[in-house]
C-alpha cells in the first residue's frame, strides 16, 4: 500500500521528491505525479475547489431583490474551479486509488493551505446526507517552514495527526463561508436598496474590500474638510570664521499636543502670526549669536528582506508599478524564470537552517555575469558577512512561506520590468547581510538674544549596506540636504560668536494630508489593526491586517474595476459611488462592514477556534445573525433619503431658477430659498447604475449635455456607453434626463445641417474619399451627414468612438484611415462572455465596414480529424474481422447543421404575437428578428423619430399601447413568449 502526498504547488512537490529520494528510493515521473514503491507525490495549483450555495438554495432569477434575502444555505456545495478542473480530476483519481491507503497534507503551513487540502479531500469523498464525507483514509499533516531537504525529511519524521489540525481546519472553512455569506448578502442587499427606484445599481461590499475603501474615503474627507491656514517660518544664515551655515527658528519650550482634538498642524518651528514673525526677524537681524552643538555617531541598518506587501510598496514608490503588476512580475520570476522564491508571502525572515543555501546563493551571484551585483556578493563572501542573525534567520517569524529572496538560478532573458524587480530583491538580499551604515549627526543651536535657531548636519562616515545601492558619498544620503539639514557643516570653534548674516520670514500654508498611493494604501491595509482601540482585537490583527499579501493587489484592482476608485498618476481617488456607499452604510447603521474591527473580531474568534476554545457552529451562528440583521436593516429602511454630507450645485434649476441640491438618490430643485419643495425638477444621481461625480452633475446642468460616459449597466447587468442630455418635456412642463446613444442619423431625419468648420479631419474616408471627422459618439464621413455643401448624404461610413468599452482615440482612427488598421487595443469587453480581449480595428473592404482583426496565436493550430487522416498512417497488421467491427475507425465529422428551434427548445408566442410572427415555437432572438421584419415591411417606424414604433391593428395587442420605443421591444416580447 502507498501514501499519497498532496502539496500546494508543483515546485513544492518536486522539492519533496528530491528530499525523499535518498531515503525512500527513486521516483518515476508521470504527467501529474511522481511515484515510487512507498509514495505517490502530487500537487494542487493553489485552490482547486470553491464553495457555493447548493442548487436548490441558489437564487438565479430575482437574486437582486429583497424577496430572496438573506441567503443562508444549510450547507455549502463544493464546486471545481473551471480553469483547474483537469488538475482536480487527476488528484481525486490518485486519492481514490485502491493501493493508496493514507494521505499526507503537504500544502502550505497555514490556514489557506489547510483549506485547500480539506476541500479537495471532501470533494473526493462526495456529498452524502447534506454534508461532505472524507474518503475514510487516514490523514496526516506535513508542517514545513523550511524547504531544505533536511527540513523536509525531518518534517516526514514528525508528521502531525489529523486531530491536531482540526481546529485550524475549522477556522479555515469558517472564514471562507463567513466571507461568502457577508459578501453575497451584503452585495445583494445594498444593490437591491440602491435599485429600488428602477434600473440596476450594482453595489459590491466585502469584509476586506469595504474597510479598504473606507480608509481611502476617510482620507479624502479629511482633504476636503481641510482649511488651509497661513503660517510663517524664520530662516537665517549665520557667518562664522570658517564660512556660512543655515539655521531655522524654533521654540525650545514647544510640546507636541496629544488627544483626539489635538491640532496636528502645530510644530515647534511654525509661527501663526506674521507680526510675531517679523518682530523676531527685526530683533535678530545683524546680531551676534552664541553657538552650542552636539555631535554623536549613529548607525542605520538595511531594511528587512521583502515580503510581498513591502515589495509591492517599494516597487510602486520607485517605479510606479501597481500592486497587481508587481505580483505578476514576481510570479513570472518565480514560475517561469525560477529566479525568485515563492512571492505570495507575508514573512520577512528566513528559516534558521537556511544559512548554507544563502551562502550558495551569494556564490552564484558572485560568479554570475551581473556586473552591477556580482562585486557586492564577492565583498560579502570575502568579508565573512554571511553569519547567523536573529534579524534574518528566525523560525518564529516564518509563516506559511519565508521571505522573497533570489534562488540559486541566475536568470536570463528578463524583460526590462522583470529585471528591475529582480534587481530590487537581490539588492535587498545582499544589503541585509552588509554592516550598518555609519553617520555622524551634528545638532547645532545658534542663540540670538532669546531666540533659538537649529541646524542639523548628517555626514556618512561608512556606507556599509548603502554601497550596494551606490550610496558611497555623503551627498547621496536621502534627506540630507532638505531645508537646514546641511551636509558637512562648517566648523565653529568652542566659544566662538557668530553673526546673523541674513534672516527672512517665509509665509507658507498648511497642506491637507496626501492622498493614498498604492504603496501607502498597501501599508495602511497591512497596519489596519493598529487603528483598533480594543486590545484583544488589535492583538488578533497584529500579524494579519486587511486581507493577505496574496489578495491585497486583487482587492485594490477590484475597487478600481467597480469604479469605487480612480487611479490618477500614482494617486487613488475615491469616486462619488464610494462616498455614496459609505453614506449608505452609516445611514443604515451597518457601519461594521466598513470597519477593520470586523476583521479583528473574526481573527480573534478564529484564533480561539484554532485552539479549541470556540466551536465552528457557534461562530457560524453569529455570522448568520449578523447577516440577517444587515439585510433586515436595508429591507426595512423606510425614509426618503439617508442623512449625509451633500453638495449644493452652483447652476440654478433650468425650470424655475431655484437652488439645486443633492440628496442620497437625486439632485433636485429646492426652490429659491434652497429649503422648500421647489418646482419638481430633479434627476437621478445614478442613472443605469453609474453615479455622477458632483462636477459631472454641475456640467450636465450647465450645458444640458454630457458624455459619452462609460460605466452604465442595463437592467440585465450589461455595460454600455452613452451620452446624457436634459430635455424639456412638453407633457410634464419640466426638464427630464434622457440617454442619447449618439444616433447621428437624427440630423438626416430633421434636416438639421452639421457644420464641420474648425473641425480637423482625421483622414480620408475609405469608402468615398471624403474627410472623416468626429461627430457625436462616432467618427463619420463628411458625406454621411447633411451639411451645407451636401444636404443629402451619399456615404454611410461611421465608426464608434467607444467600441465594446474600448475608447478609440483620435490618433488610432487616424492610423486606421492612414494604414488600414489601428495598434493592438486591449480593453475590448465581449458582450457574450463579458471577458476582456485584444484586437486590431481594421478596414474590411469586402464587408464595407470597420471590423476586428486578431493577432496570430502563439500556439500551433490543433490537429483536426481531417488533418490527421490526410497523413499516411504506417501499415498495421490486419485485425481479425470480429475485433475490427467492435472498434470502428472514427469517420471525419461533417460540420454540424445549425440547431433548429423546436417546441422543446423554443417558446410558443401568445395569440397576439402569433398573429404577427406565426404560431411556431421561437427563440427570443428569432422573435425579435421576425418582429422587426414585420415593422420594416409595413413602414411602422415613426417618420419624425425612427426610435419610436407605431402600432397597427395587429401590433397594438402586442404592445398594449399605440407606440413604443425601439428599446422597449425586447421587454414587451418577454411577456408574449412562454
Amino acid at each position: 500500500m502507498k501514501t499519497l502526498v498532496i502539496a500546494e504547488k508543483p515546485s513544492v512537490a518536486q522539492d519533496i521528491v528530491r528530499a525523499l529520494t535518498p531515503t525512500a528510493g527513486k521516483f518515476e515521473k508521470h504527467d501529474d505525479h511522481f511515484e515510487n514503491d512507498t509514495y505517490v507525490v502530487t500537487s494542487a495549483v493553489g485552490h482547486l475547489v470553491e464553495i457555493a450555495a447548493p442548487e436548490q438554495f441558489d437564487v438565479k432569477r430575482g437574486k437582486w431583490s429583497f424577496a430572496h434575502l438573506p441567503v443562508l444555505p444549510p450547507y455549502f456545495e463544493l464546486k471545481p474551479i473551471d480553469k483547474t478542473k483537469s488538475r482536480l480530476s487527476a488528484v481525486v483519481k490518485l486519492a481514490k486509488r485502491k493501493d493508496v491507503s493514507k494521505l499526507i497534507n503537504a500544502c502550505d503551513a497555514g490556514r489557506e493551505g489547510e483549506l485547500i487540502f480539506r476541500l479537495i479531500e471532501q470533494y473526493a469523498g462526495g456529498l452524502k446526507g447534506g454534508s461532505y464525507q472524507t474518503l475514510g483514509k487516514p490523514v496526516q499533516r506535513l508542517w514545513l517552514q523550511s524547504m531544505t531537504p533536511a527540513a523536509i525529511r525531518d518534517g516526514f519524521e514528525h508528521l502531525r495527526s489529523d486531530q491536531q489540525m482540526q481546529g485550524l481546519a475549522d477556522a479555515a472553512r469558517s472564514r471562507s463561508e463567513a466571507d461568502w455569506m457577508v459578501g453575497i448578502n451584503g452585495t445583494r442587499a445594498m444593490t437591491a436598496f440602491n435599485s429600488r427606484d428602477g434600473g440596476f445599481f450594482l453595489t459590491t461590499v466585502g469584509r476586506v474590500q469595504t474597510p479598504t475603501l473606507s480608509i481611502v474615503v476617510e482620507r479624502e474627507e479629511q482633504i476636503r474638510a481641510h482649511r488651509s491656514r497661513d503660517y510663517w517660518e524664520i530662516h537665517a544664515s549665520f557667518l562664522a570664521e570658517a564660512g556660512e551655515y543655515p539655521g531655522k527658528w524654533f521654540d525650545p519650550a514647544f510640546k507636541k499636543p496629544t488627544g483626539d482634538d489635538a491640532d496636528a498642524d502645530l510644530r515647534a518651528d511654525r509661527l501663526w502670526n506674521q507680526r510675531d514673525a517679523l518682530a523676531i526677524v527685526d530683533a535678530v537681524r545683524g546680531k551676534a549669536a552664541s553657538v552650542t552643538e552636539e555631535s554623536k555617531p549613529t548607525t542605520q541598518a538595511s531594511g528587512l528582506l521583502y515580503d510581498l506587501t513591502s515589495l509591492q510598496r517599494e516597487a510602486n514608490g520607485r517605479f510606479g508599478f501597481s500592486a497587481k503588476t508587481t505580483l505578476q512580475l514576481a510570479q513570472s520570476l518565480y514560475e517561469r524564470h525560477k529566479a525568485l522564491t515563492y512571492p505570495r508571502t507575508d514573512s520577512r525572515a528566513l528559516p534558521e537552517d537556511y544559512l548554507p543555501t544563502v551562502k550558495q546563493t551569494f556564490e552564484m551571484l558572485a560568479s554570475s555575469g551581473m556586473k552591477h551585483l556580482a562585486p557586492h556578493a564577492l565583498t560579502a563572501l570575502n568579508g565573512g558577512y554571511i553569519r547567523p542573525s536573529k534579524r534574518i534567520f528566525d523560525n518564529s517569524k516564518v509563516s506559511d512561506h519565508f521571505a522573497i529572496i533570489p534562488t540559486l538560478q541566475a536568470p536570463s532573458g528578463l524583460s526590462e520590468a522583470e529585471q528591475k524587480l529582480y534587481d530590487l530583491v537581490v539588492r535587498r538580499f545582499l544589503a541585509v547581510f552588509f554592516p550598518s551604515a555609519e553617520f555622524m549627526v551634528t545638532t547645532r543651536i545658534s542663540k540670538v538674544l532669546n531666540h533659538h535657531f537649529k541646524t542639523e548636519g548628517k555626514v556618512l562616515v561608512k556606507p556599509g549596506w548603502m554601497a550596494v545601492y551606490g550610496k558611497e558619498a555623503a551627498e547621496d544620503v536621502d534627506g540630507a540636504k532638505e531645508g537646514d539639514k546641511g551636509q558637512n557643516l562648517v566648523p565653529v570653534r568652542e566659544g566662538e560668536t557668530v553673526r546673523t548674516e541674513s534672516v527672512e520670514a517665509k509665509g507658507l500654508k498648511t497642506k491637507p494630508p496626501a492622498r493614498y498611493s498604492e504603496a501607502t494604501l498597501l501599508g495602511a491595509m497591512e497596519g489596519a489593526g493598529k487603528l483598533i482601540d480594543d486590545d484583544e482585537l488589535r492583538e488578533a490583527m497584529q500579524e494579519k491586517g486587511l486581507g493577505t499579501p496574496a489578495t491585497r493587489a486583487a482587492t485594490i484592482e477590484g475597487l478600481l474595476t467597480e469604479k469605487y476608485m480612480l487611479r490618477e498618476g500614482r494617486e487613488l481617488i475615491p469616486t462619488a459611488k464610494a462616498f455614496q456607499l459609505m453614506t449608505l452604510l452609516r445611514g443604515l447603521g451597518v457601519e461594521e462592514l466598513s470597519k477593520a474591527e470586523l476583521t479583528g473580531e473574526w481573527e480573534h474568534k478564529l484564533a480561539q477556534m484554532e485552539h479549541g476554545q470556540l466551536s465552528r457552529s457557534a461562530f457560524m451562528a453569529e455570522i448568520a445573525q449578523m447577516t440577517e440583521r444587515m439585510v433586515k436593516k436595508a429591507k426595512e429602511y423606510d425614509r426618503d433619503t439617508i442623512p449625509g454630507n451633500y453638495a449644493t450645485l452652483q447652476t440654478p434649476c433650468p425650470n424655475c431658477g431655484g437652488v439645486v441640491k443633492e440628496n442620497y438618490r437625486r439632485y433636485g430643485c429646492t426652490g429659491a430659498d434652497g429649503n422648500s419643495d421647489g418646482c419638481g425638477f430633479s434627476f437621478g444621481k445614478s442613472p443605469a447604475g453609474r453615479t455622477f461625480e458632483p462636477e459631472e452633475a454641475e456640467q450636465l446642468l450647465a450645458t444640458k449635455k454630457i458624455g459619452p460616459l462609460e460605466g452604465f449597466r442595463s437592467k440585465a447587468g450589461w455595460p454600455f456607453v452613452a451620452e446624457i442630455v436634459i430635455k424639456f418635456n412638453e407633457e410634464d412642463q419640466n426638464w427630464k434626463l434622457e440617454f442619447d446613444f449618439g444616433d447621428d442619423k437624427k440630423g438626416e431625419e430633421t434636416g438639421e445641417l452639421v457644420d464641420f468648420t474648425g473641425s480637423e479631419s482625421l483622414g480620408a474616408c475609405p469608402k468615398c474619399g471624403g474627410a472623416v471627422h468626429e461627430h457625436g459618439a462616432n467618427y463619420v464621413c463628411e458625406k454621411s451627414v447633411p451639411t451645407d455643401a451636401q444636404a443629402t448624404p451619399s456615404c454611410d461610413f461611421k465608426s464608434g468612438k467607444i467600441i465594446l468599452q474600448q475608447p478609440v482615440a483620435r490618433e488610432q482612427m487616424h492610423k486606421l484611415l492612414e494604414t488600414g488598421k489601428t495598434d493592438l487595443l486591449d480593453k475590448f469587453v465581449s458582450m457574450r462572455t463579458r471577458r476582456a480581449f485584444k484586437a486590431f480595428l481594421a478596414w474590411d473592404k469586402e464587408a464595407g465596414k470597420v471590423n476586428f482583426e486578431f493577432a496570430p496565436s502563439k500556439f500551433p493550430p490543433r490537429k483536426t480529424a481531417a488533418g490527421a487522416s490526410a497523413k499516411a498512417a504506417p501499415a498495421k497488421k490486419a485485425a481479425p474481422a470480429k475485433k475490427a467491427a467492435a472498434k470502428k475507425t472514427p469517420a471525419v465529422k461533417a460540420p454540424k447543421a445549425p440547431r433548429k428551434t423546436t417546441a422543446a427548445s423554443g417558446k410558443l408566442p401568445s395569440a397576439a404575437l402569433a398573429a404577427v410572427i406565426g404560431a411556431e415555437a421561437v427563440s427570443r432572438p428569432e422573435a425579435v428578428k421576425k418582429l422587426w421584419d414585420y415593422i420594416k415591411a409595413n413602414g411602422l417606424q415613426d417618420a419624425t423619430n425612427k426610435r419610436n414604433i407605431n402600432a397597427d391593428a395587429k401590433l397594438e395587442p402586442v404592445f398594449g399601447k399605440p407606440q413604443v420605443t425601439m428599446f422597449e421591444i425586447a421587454g414587451v416580447l418577454g411577456k408574449h413568449l412562454g
